[in-house]
């Protein structure tokens, strides 16, 4: 038995490939959007894919499952209370298949999401490893909020924290303290809101060193779990109802994005995501861009910042950032929202002022400050007294609630978010001096440091 586990960094996402040696019969976990990776292991170890499993519908990104099952003859296995549009079978607590020498069978692990199910693996009777979907992560457990609007089931984020607590407790937690557990994300997933950077772990670890598996009552772990949850990115539902469909093939998908060429007209109101750099994208963009530039986040910040409803174009420093900026947003299912995508802004009327950053340390009274870090952020590391918080994935909606009378700094922790928030405002507040704070941010202690 082999498990080979691919990482996608920028979705902190693990999906799994368990190989029966003596079969040369492959099972995959929470296949990503790409299937190419699954098909080359395949290939490398002379093996056929036989089976893909769904720990559950996933908010974060889009699956293989249906491209592969149809690609390969796999069967998908997933909870029948996913109520999956594509051809499956269910597979539930009772419910076992064998691959060679391994068997795996699945729990119904209810809280992350009403449907997600747990695979435990085991050989000649022993448990060797379970796969915990979002259900348990390494340090953490899964978020309960996510499934409120959105799937076939639906359920209060109060009723998925409890159902998460007795997934744990009557149903991971009982297995032997030597199985392995591999999840389907790693730190920098909003799936859970402290998820540690190793990428996997033991039950026997989990138990000892997992914050929230430690002895808390049920009222005690609900609560703890509700608290400072991330943000729900807006492309979330829409992910979780794609892969409920079954997403069409990768290739085609990327294929089918427009290039256009340079210098081509626009359509008038349809968003420009502009990708260059923020010293670019100042100089010169089209009016009303914004800047969510190229990084290791960029497709969780589109998704959080532009709705699954909107068309978009997508402009980029130069072909190879924008091929992988395409594949990108393909990840999350949003291939279809681009009206185009092309290299270099067609229009540089726009600018965005530099600030003075040396005038604003001396003079912050002189500003309206807007820290567009999430509310946790601003409460437990506030940098500047008096500013307003409107986090990044909330801006276009409230940028009108700023007050105009003074110029506008905006601010995050970094620079990245800034640039995006900054272009925002300036959009929205048309005649008013909007400044991005960027890196410099870093130079400004927290007030919590002056006391």
């Amino acid at each position: 038995m082999k498990i080979e586990q691919f990482e996608d960094k920028g979705l902190a996402h693990f999906s799994y490939a368990i190989l029966s040696e003596c079969a040369r019969e492959i099972v995959l976990i929470d296949p990503a959007r790409d299937p190419q990776p699954y098909y080359d292991y395949a290939q490398a170890h002379d093996a056929r894919i036989v089976s893909v499993i769904e720990t559950h519908p996933h908010a974060d990104f889009v699956s293989s499952h249906l491209e592969i099952a149809r690609h390969t003859g796999a069967v998908i296995r997933v909870s029948q209370l996913l109520g999956a549009d594509y051809p499956h079978q269910a597979f539930d607590e009772g419910q076992s298949f064998t691959v060679g020498k391994l068997t795996f069978r699945a729990l119904n692990t209810p809280g992350h999401s009403p449907d997600s199910i747990s695979v435990v693996v085991s050989r000649e009777g022993q448990d060797v490893a379970v796969f915990t979907g979002d259900t348990l992560f390494i340090g953490d457990v899964g978020r309960p909020d996510l499934r409120e609007k959105a799937g076939n089931l639906t359920a209060r984020r109060e009723e998925l924290a409890r159902q998460l607590y007795h997934s744990l407790h009557d149903k991971l937690m009982p297995l032997a303290d030597n199985v392995l557990v591999y999840p389907a994300h790693g730190a920098g997933s909003l799936c859970g809101k402290a998820l540690s950077g190793a990428s996997s772990s033991t039950i026997a670890d989990e138990k000892f060193g997992n914050p929230m598996l430690r002895n808390l009552s049920e009222e005690e772990f609900v609560q703890e779990l509700l608290r400072d949850q991330p943000f729900i990115p807006k492309y979330f539902g829409y992910d979780v109802a794609l892969n409920k469909a079954g997403a069409p093939d990768y290739a085609p998908s990327v294929q089918q994005v427009p290039r256009l060429a340079a210098g081509t007209a626009l359509a008038a109101g349809v968003l420009v995501v502009d990708t260059r750099p923020v010293a670019e994208f100042k100089q010169g963009h089209v009016n009303g861009a914004l800047n969510i530039q190229q990084g290791g986040k960029f497709e969780t910040w589109l998704g959080s910042i532009v709705g699954p409803e909107e068309a978009f174009y997508l402009v980029a420093a130069d072909e190879a950032t924008l091929e992988n900026l395409i594949r990108k947003t393909v990840k999350i299912g949003y291939e279809a929202l681009i009206r185009g995508g092309l290299i270099g802004s067609p229009s540089s009327e726009a600018t965005l002022p530099q600030l003075d950053v040396e005038q604003f340390r001396q003079h912050p009274e002189q500003y309206t400050i807007v820290d567009i870090r999430n509310a946790t952020e601003h409460r437990d590391e506030p940098l500047f007294a008096g500013s307003l918080n409107i986090p990044l994935p909330e801006l276009r909606e409230r940028a009108r609630e700023i007050p105009t009378g003074k110029p506008i700094v905006v601010h995050c922790a970094g620079g990245y978010r800034s640039a995006a928030g900054s272009s925002i405002v300036a959009d929205a507040l048309p005649g008013t001096e909007v400044l991005d704070l960027g890196e410099a941010v870093k130079s400004f202690p927290s007030v919590l440091a002056h006391h």
